[in-house]
Formats: structure tokens, C-alpha cells, sequence
């Protein structure tokens, strides 16, 4: 009887890890073929949120069943059940809804108006108090060469009111690699710690359009997405004889519950083209800018799912000039209406994580709902051999 049990033990056993499997999946537009980036996967059963990299690519731990929801402001949303990924890396196609935008809304309201409005609902909207377990990944390129590196498992506790949030930040883990040219160091155009969060709970960096200027420095427009009538896409675009350095920008908004859903920007070739090069010492001249914020909204919490940033530009130097690229990812791994507790002392400060000592208790970078692409981990690995 002992010996069945043991059998019948070890066979449970078995069977109850064999459930637990990594597994990809390689999100692809059903029409082109080509990966999608920044497609929201959330893992039902366990609250784990991915997004997809340049390749299109999530990885995860699948633990037993569970539905998995696939997400993009462009494309039709689907669901897929866990047992029907039977391969460990599946292709999920998804059909595009840009195409199918509706004809241009006619508002009698202008557009900014609209926005100013949607601006101040999402901030009150936006749950609060909230903790974000955030995933933070950071690389530094100087003359075209990759030459620093840090990731980071961060806790967000936001804490106050719509114009008035407030951040106490904790880090986990992290780790950095590479040096810093101390002459470029200050130019390590990162995120700011301290007030990031702040920021895109404030939706600070669509500030530009809400000056009175505004509606004489761009155009905007509003379309509506025919295969869902709660969303809105507004397009804001400097006009043509602007000569200053005005983004793109792109934001898409839930008509119905009158909140953002993602805000993203970008500076046009034509826009750099008709921008005067500076040459003084200690100027520089922005040639790449690009944002993108995304918000998800589940029904009950509202809050800031990821975002992206990237800029490029020469600094003008004494004897010669720098050139410097900084990329920068923001993803919410975990989200709660618990707060943290911490002691005095254990509350992060810093601006940045590039003076954090490395802090690696676990490989949190596998689990980070970023999966990085074989490029990324190249420059990784090089900067690691490096130390």
C-alpha cells in the first residue's frame, strides 16, 4: 500500500509540475506578417502584464490554465486559452483596426478643448493610492557605441490627488554595467526617479498643446475606429511652416469613459529638417525624439501600464562634439492598492539608479514582462564581460 501511494504521489507530483512551462508567444499583424511591439498581454490567472518587443515577442511562466488577453490601440483584441498553446513559442496574428477608421469627427467643441477635458477626468480617474511594481531598463549609447546599461525591479507607492500625486519609491533589485564618460554623464537623459510618475499621472508632456499657441502651431484632428465606437484617436501635427521643434502627437482615448488610453510622440524628419543647427559650446542639436505612454484601464483600476522613451542628439563640445542616444522602458509588472511599509532609510532618493550599487537577489530581468531581443541581451552580455 506504501509503495502505491508513493506511485500515485509522485505521479500527482508530475503532473503538477510538468504544469508549470515557459512559454512565447510572437504577436504578427495578420495582413503583413510583420511583428507587432507593444502588444499588452495579461496573464488572467496570475495579474501578469507583458508587453511585446521589437520582434513581437512575450515570454512567460505558464502555471496551470488560464485565459490570456492580447491587446493594441491598433488591432482587434483577442482572447486564447492556455491549453491551446501546446508549442513552446506560438505565432497569435491580430487584425488591424487602423485601416478601418471612420471618417473625421466633427465636433462643435475644438479638439484642444476635448483634450484639456480628457486630461483632467484621466487624472482624477486614475487610481490613487496605488502601488506600481515597475520593471525599468535603460541603455546608454555614446559615438554609436553602446556603453552603459541598468535594469531595475522598482515599487511606485503613489499617493495624493489629481495635480498633487506623490511618489515613494523602493528598489528591489538592480544592476548597472558599464562606464560613463564623465564629461557626458549629466547628459544621461534618463528618468527621473523622482518625479516620473508624477508626470504621467499629470500627462505633462501633452502640456504644449494646451497653450493658447497651440492652435495656431498645430493641426488637429479627430477619427473614430469602426471596430470599436468607445475609442477616439486625436492627431496633433505642427503646421508646415513651423520652424521650432514641435512633436507629433498621437493620443488614443476611450469616447465613452472620457480617459486616455496611450499618448505618443515623435519629432517628423520635415520637422528636424527645417530646425537651425546650433554650433555654440554647450548646445545641442536633437536629429531623434519618441515617447509612448500606455494606460490600462481593467474595469475597476486605472493606471500607467508602460511607456517608452528614446532621444538622440550632438552635444557641442570645446574640443569636439558627443554624440548620444538614450532608450528607455517603463512596464508595470504588478499592480495593487496596497501599500508598501518600509524603515527610514530604505526610501530610494537618487534620480536615477546609475550610482545604485548592484542589488541582484534574483534573475528578475526573465521575469520582467519585457522579454529582450537577441540584439538587446548582445549588448548586455558584451557590458557585463566589460566590468
Amino acid at each position: 500500500m506504501r509503495n502505491a501511494f508513493l506511485v500515485f504521489f509522485f505521479i500527482i507530483s508530475g503532473n503538477l509540475f510538468a504544469q508549470i512551462i515557459e512559454r512565447s508567444l510572437v504577436i504578427k499583424d495578420a495582413d503583413t506578417q510583420q511583428p507587432i511591439e507593444d502588444a499588452t498581454v495579461y496573464v488572467v490567472k496570475t495579474k501578469q502584464t507583458l508587453l511585446s518587443n521589437t520582434n513581437g515577442v512575450v515570454t512567460f511562466i505558464l502555471n496551470g490554465g488560464s485565459n490570456i488577453q492580447i491587446s493594441h490601440t491598433s488591432y482587434v483584441a483577442m482572447t486564447v486559452k492556455s491549453v491551446t498553446l501546446k508549442d513552446r513559442e506560438t505565432i497569435i496574428y491580430l487584425k488591424s483596426n487602423i485601416n478601418n477608421l471612420d471618417e473625421v469627427i466633427i465636433t462643435k467643441k475644438h479638439p484642444q478643448k476635448i483634450l484639456k477635458a480628457l486630461i483632467e477626468n484621466s487624472s482624477q480617474k486614475l487610481t490613487v493610492p496605488a502601488r506600481l511594481k515597475v520593471y525599468s531598463r535603460e541603455f546608454f549609447k555614446l559615438n554609436g557605441a553602446y556603453s552603459y546599461y541598468n535594469d531595475g525591479l522598482i515599487n511606485f507607492q503613489i499617493s495624493g490627488k489629481s495635480t498633487n500625486f506623490r511618489t515613494n519609491i523602493l528598489v528591489e533589485q538592480n544592476r548597472s554595467y558599464g562606464l560613463i564618460d564623465k564629461e557626458v554623464s549629466a547628459d544621461l537623459l534618463g528618468y527621473n526617479l523622482n518625479d516620473i510618475m508624477e508626470n504621467y499621472y499629470n500627462f505633462k508632456y501633452l502640456n504644449p498643446l494646451l497653450e493658447s499657441s497651440a492652435r495656431k502651431e498645430f493641426e488637429f484632428l479627430i477619427k473614430a475606429y469602426a471596430t470599436n465606437s468607445n475609442y477616439y484617436m486625436m492627431t496633433v501635427s505642427p503646421m508646415d511652416n513651423s520652424k521650432t521643434l514641435l512633436d507629433n502627437f498621437t493620443i488614443v482615448y476611450d469616447n465613452k469613459e472620457k480617459i486616455i488610453i496611450e499618448v505618443s510622440a515623435y519629432l517628423s524628419p520635415a520637422t528636424l529638417a527645417r530646425v537651425e543647427e546650433k554650433t555654440a559650446v554647450g548646445t545641442k542639436n536633437i536629429y531623434k525624439s519618441f515617447y509612448k505612454t500606455i494606460y490600462r484601464n481593467d474595469g475597476t483600476n486605472y493606471y500607467l501600464m508602460s511607456s517608452k522613451e528614446e532621444i538622440g542628439f550632438q552635444k557641442n563640445e570645446k574640443k569636439k562634439s558627443n554624440t548620444i542616444e538614450v532608450r528607455n522602458y517603463f512596464i508595470t509588472t504588478n499592480f495593487s492598492e496596497q501599500n508598501y511599509s518600509f524603515k527610514e532609510g530604505e526610501e530610494f532618493k537618487d534620480k536615477t539608479l546609475f550610482n545604485k550599487n548592484n542589488v541582484i537577489l534574483s534573475d528578475y530581468w526573465s521575469t520582467s514582462g519585457l522579454t529582450t531581443t537577441p540584439e538587446e541581451q548582445d549588448i548586455i552580455d558584451t557590458l557585463e564581460e566589460k566590468e
